[in-house]
């Protein structure tokens, strides 16, 4: 009974470079310069916390310092192996930087670097926590650092290597420690916890080093703490959470399965029950994140690696596959998100419980509004007109004129003009009527005079008109003018805009621009969406091509000269091509928009400059 209690981080701290478990790659590296007797003069160790920093120091400085060394296998026995074991050695010195980092401090050290060790062979400096030492300290070192005397080995520790100064950093050898693997913690706690007699089961082992983050030494701590418990029945992983304050995967599940099924009052149930256990609300809403993490991991990675990111055992995975069913990726990160923000409340409020319910019950309540998410979108686009028909037929043109049916043709196959109807302004010959299934419903429910029945040049007159309007989105005026007169729209719907351009050497200049970018912009305001689908190509035989006007709700063609329709021209097509005139103006319009353009990016370089374009012939490209 009056035997000291030794914890059993301490009682099974390693003492050979073998008996440290993972850390392999250094390991071998420090075995193989002690074999090779390349022996540095600085060395720093960094990494997590637990990894075994401090403990590689002791057992390198063991086996410079062994009678039989330096060797690998120090044989703990001799005056140095032990006095290093106790911790009480009189050539090795260990040094805590965070209440030694005064620069006077520094200076008592480099007085003491300059006498010989007495007993061993090597003087050994451990500084741990070294980024605590302030800048002065540092460069007090450095001189030292980077020449010391004979038979002095300096070896640096540290958790934070990047407030390290560089200059010191530049001077040692570097090791970076990594995190431990799971499966190595594992199997280190189940030989201590066999040596020790400890009736734990290895769900509970798998538990505890997935709390300890990589650490050697927090797990070790956990299994001392938990060995209390030990009695008739085996450890459990929910003796575990019990301990630590976590709460168990099936009440975590139970409470996910109600914020998943939009059940507010059973969550409520669910919360009051964690809650009275004497969880706290922070980790009741950061256990929740951590579970819906893995069930997004779950959700979206493959078979091979959920076990390696989730930490859980094949029972509790089938169950988060079994959930995984009943939501969707994005409902899992929008409650990821939403758990985030009630953390960060919860944390500054004078009253996290409120904030604790609050979030539990708007959680319920995402799971059912998140699937209407997509509904509502496209409704907002609807109303604003993004993908509705009707904002096509909202770029109407005036009607076009009726042609005199023939005098053998019966008088009941041509509705007759409406009286309300005003004077045509423009549209050339409409062809032969279309099919009455093709008539527009919506146009019945209004109480007006109905229009004539739609025809393929009311069509083109729409297909005029929105090429126009996409053409007045284009901010650019160079693209604008060069689109007017060289390209001719064939398909301008939401679904995707085609055009085409008269030759390859436009196409290409229009295409490997920015112009083509700037014709998807004009598109995406033209029918209020984004990522439209624009495709510019060259003419092909098939196309039927729709030659736009240069304003098509106020350009009015000359008049006519009526012409007796023969018996035939009823079943003939009419061109759909318009006057010459208005071809002429368009191309009129826009040369001057392209001799404006010219004249103002002119205006933006040297006369110089200017003075090339006009010598060779030039013009400005846009960028």
């Amino acid at each position: 009974m009056n035997e000291k209690y030794i914890p059993l981080y301490r009682k099974y701290r390693p003492q050979k470079l073998e008996e440290i478990v993972g850390q392999e790659h250094i390991k071998k590296a420090l075995a193989n310069a002690i074999n090779m007797n390349k022996i540095a003069h600085a060395y720093l160790f960094t990494g997590p916390r637990g990894t075994g920093k401090t403990s590689t120091a002791r057992i390198f400085a063991k086996s410079l310092n062994c009678v039989n060394g330096p060797t690998v296998n120090p044989c703990g026995e001799c005056e140095n192996c032990v006095d290093i074991t106790n911790s009480v050695p009189m050539d090795v010195i260990e040094i805590d930087a965070a209440s030694n980092r005064k620069v006077e401090d520094a200076q008592n050290i480099l007085e003491k670097v300059m006498y010989a060790p007495v007993n061993s062979r090597y003087k050994i400096y451990i500084i741990d926590e070294v980024h605590m030492l302030s800048t002065t300290a540092f460069n007090a070192l450095l001189k030292t650092l980077e020449e010391p005397p004979e038979n002095v080995i300096f070896i640096l520790a540290t958790t934070e290597v990047h407030k390290v100064l560089d200059t010191i950093k530049s001077r040692c050898q570097r090791f970076d420690f990594r995190r431990i693997t799971t499966d190595d913690i594992v199997k280190h706690l189940r030989m201590i916890s066999d040596k020790e007699k400890i009736n734990i089961t290895d769900d509970a082992l798998f538990t505890i080093a997935k709390n300890s983050a990589g650490g050697m030494r927090d797990s070790i701590a956990l299994l001392d703490q938990l060995s209390v418990l030990d009695g008739t029945d085996a450890i459990t992983t929910d003796d575990i959470n019990s301990l630590l304050g976590r709460i168990s995967f099936d009440v975590l599940s139970e409470l996910a399965e109600k914020i998943i099924n939009s059940k507010q009052p059973d969550a409520i149930e669910v919360l009051e029950k964690i809650y009275n256990s004497g969880n706290e609300p922070v980790q009741i809403l950061t256990n929740l994140l951590d579970y819906f993490k893995n069930l997004l991991i779950i959700k979206n990675c493959r078979e091979e690696i959920i076990t390696e990111l989730t930490q859980l055992n094949d029972a509790q995975i089938n169950k988060l596959k079994e959930q995984c069913k009943q939501i969707e990726t994005h409902q899992i990160v929008f409650i990821i998100e939403k758990i985030s923000n009630y953390i960060k409340e919860v944390k500054t409020t004078n009253n996290p419980r409120l904030w604790l319910e609050v979030g539990i019950i708007d959680l319920a309540n995402l799971t059912e509004n998140t699937t209407l998410l997509e509904l509502q979108a496209r409704i907002s686009r609807l109303e604003g007109g993004a993908v509705q028909p009707v904002n096509v037929t909202a770029y109407k043109t005036p009607p076009a004129p009726v042609l005199k049916p023939h005098a053998a043709t019966p008088p009941s196959t041509v509705q007759p003009a409406p009286k309300a109807q005003q004077p045509v302004k423009e549209g050339p010959s409409l062809p032969k009527e279309q099919p009455e299934q093709q008539q527009p419903q919506s146009q019945t429910t209004e109480d007006f005079t109905p229009m004539p029945k739609s025809s393929g040049l009311t069509a083109a007159g729409n297909m005029a008109a929105m090429w126009e309007n996409l053409l007045q989105n284009i901010q650019s005026a160079p693209t604008r003018a060069l689109l007017k007169q060289w390209a001719n729209p064939i398909k301008i719907e939401p679904d995707s805009v085609i055009l085409t351009m008269k030759n390859e050497v436009l196409l290409k200049q229009f295409v490997e621009g920015n112009k083509k970018k700037m014709l998807e912009n004009a598109v995406d305001a033209l029918f209020s969406q984004q990522n439209s689908k624009v495709i510019v190509r060259l003419p092909q035989a098939d196309d039927v091509p729709v030659a736009p006007s240069s304003n098509p709700r106020q350009v009015t063609p000359p008049p006519q000269p009526k012409k007796t329709p023969e018996p035939q021209a009823e079943s003939q097509p009419v061109s759909l091509e318009p006057p010459p005139e208005v071809v002429q103006e368009a191309k009129e319009e826009a040369i001057k928009i392209e001799a404006k353009t010219k004249s103002e990016m002119s205006s933006m370089y040297s006369d110089q400059v200017n003075m090339v374009v006009e010598l060779f012939d030039g013009k400005f490209i846009e960028t």
